[in-house]
């Protein structure tokens, strides 16, 4: 289709074509539209036919020169990415419009009917539209190729905890699928004390580096492998290898210090809790209540190591309690905890309970316990711990007990938990058989502590329906359903998984 756009002028008679007669509304070509097509073709110099290439294996389109992308069929992103290929054959045309027909969608062709307009003899201006077809091609992005290849990783990062429990990984995991930090990953997979991560390219995994750095405390080491090395280009491939450390301490360890560390932090007893692992290590004195936070770099100047794993700990029963008021610190101590009260307990094994023996000790949980409670504990009175700080402490500041958390009822919990967390897809290898159990663990921490459940995403379990009566209530901290999200799943009308790629 073609016409003319003559200027706007007041009412005129028609004139003759100057070359075949017929009568038509004056133009600033004085030519009607056959006789000026057959002079001037304005979409002369713009292919009819192109080429993009397509990757089947992860259905990406490439971006010259080298960017693969994701496009949708007839969707904004192929559109801009076929007009792309188009944009310096119309460089002497205005474009108008651009739109898909129809093709079907294994025909390997793409079509888009364009509006172009130009100005031509005389000033006037011709529209014209045209179909251009795009011939798909497949050929293997770099990505798949490696894959293909059994040489698909170039960089991996290595984390790893020297630490019996797993509950710094699986916070950890968290806060990667909440910044979906493991979408870039080729492949992770899951070993005895830590995790892998497997990149395409360095950038990736340097990105990955620094996001660890800046959520847990650890450290770094970086080497690189040779791989090949092109003599003519002077180009180099090599394998770079991340090896992140993370500190061997989790929440609910029992460590401690070392007499030049605990005076840096405010004249802090040496034997402390670990209440929390974020950026930070987050220590609470159970003698003082007074807090501190360690990071990773004061960590590895003064390292300490937990005296206790969660196996190690015995449940206590509270004989009696008696809160302490106005305690006074020395002089130089630093921050208090306000979330926390200080209390004096005397407490029994409940695998003595046919015994007299009792055990006397200061804790930093007076606001959750009362006489006939159950808690968890350290027994330093009857352990024998090889602990270079502890063995050079004056015995007579060693507590007997060291209690930890509050004890509940793990079934009733877990039937009344109506909420779950996403998991990352990974390859395990070598997995100990207590990880249910640790994960428990972990799901109970994050019931507990409001300010460690701020950095993870928790959704409803839709599956879940707790069935609660008045006795199932035994006062086990709960997450309210204004803290969990909707778990988002895409279902189409058949009930199976919705498309892949969706247009808006």
């Amino acid at each position: 289709m073609e016409y003319i756009q003559a200027p706007a002028t007041s009412s005129q008679g028609n004139i003759l074509c100057c070359t075949c007669g017929t009568p038509i509304p004056p133009n600033p070509a004085n030519m009607c539209v056959a006789c000026l097509r057959t002079k001037v073709d304005i979409s002369a110099g713009i292919p009819k036919q192109v080429t993009v290439h397509f990757c089947k294996q992860c259905e990406r389109y490439l971006q010259p020169p080298a960017t693969w992308v994701q496009c949708a069929l007839e969707s904004r992103e192929l559109l801009a990415l076929c007009l792309k290929k188009l944009k310096s054959s119309m460089s002497k045309v205005r474009l108008i419009d651009a739109g898909f027909q129809w093709t079907e969608p294994h025909s390997k062709r793409i079509k888009i009917q364009l509006t172009i307009q130009k100005e031509v003899l005389n000033g006037a201006i011709l529209q014209q539209v045209f179909v251009v077809e795009f011939v798909v091609q497949s050929q293997m992005c770099d990505d798949c190729h490696r894959v293909e290849a059994k040489d698909f990783w170039k960089a991996v990062v290595q984390v790893r905890q020297k630490t019996v429990h797993k509950k710094t990984f699986y916070y950890l995991e968290q806060l990667i699928l909440k910044h979906k930090l493991h979408q870039n990953a080729l492949n992770i997979k899951e070993i005895h004390e830590g995790i892998d991560f497997y990149y395409g390219s360095k950038q990736h995994a340097q990105k990955m580096v620094e996001f660890l750095q800046c959520t847990v405390p650890c450290r770094s080491k970086t080497s690189q492998r040779l791989i090949s090395h092109d003599i003519h280009s002077n180009t180099y491939n090599y394998k770079s290898t991340f090896s992140m450390e993370i500190v061997p301490v989790c929440k609910d360890n029992v460590v401690c210090l070392s007499p030049r560390l605990a005076q840096s932090l405010g004249n802090m007893g040496q034997v402390c809790v670990c209440i929390r692992v974020t950026s930070t290590i987050h220590l609470i004195d159970p003698n003082t209540l007074q807090i501190a936070e360690v990071d990773g770099n004061t960590y590895w100047r003064n390292p300490f190591s937990s005296l206790c794993n969660p196996r190690q700990l015995e449940e206590f029963i509270i004989m009696d309690i008696d809160i302490i008021r106005n305690q006074k610190l020395g002089a130089g101590a630093g921050l208090r905890s306000n979330k926390h009260t200080l209390a004096e307990v005397w407490v029994q094994k409940t695998s003595e309970m046919d015994t007299s023996q009792q055990y006397h000790c200061r804790t930093f949980l007076g606001h959750l316990l009362n006489i006939g409670d159950l808690v968890l504990g350290f027994d330093f009175a009857n352990s024998n711990i090889n602990d270079e700080h502890l063995n050079k402490m004056n015995p007579h500041h060693v507590p007997d007990v060291v209690l930890i958390k509050k004890s509940y009822d793990r079934s009733r919990r877990v039937k009344r938990r109506n909420w779950k967390l996403q998991e990352m897809a990974r390859d395990r290898d070598g997995m100990d058989t207590d990880d249910e159990r640790q994960y428990q663990d972990f799901l109970e921490d994050l019931e507990e502590d409001e300010a460690l459940r701020k950095n993870v995403n928790i959704y409803k379990d839709v599956s879940k329906i707790p069935v609660e009566s008045d006795t199932d209530d035994d006062g086990a901290p709960r997450i309210s359903l204004m803290e969990m999200l909707e778990d988002l799943s895409l279902t189409d009308a058949t009930g199976g998984e919705g498309a892949d790629m969706m247009t808006d």
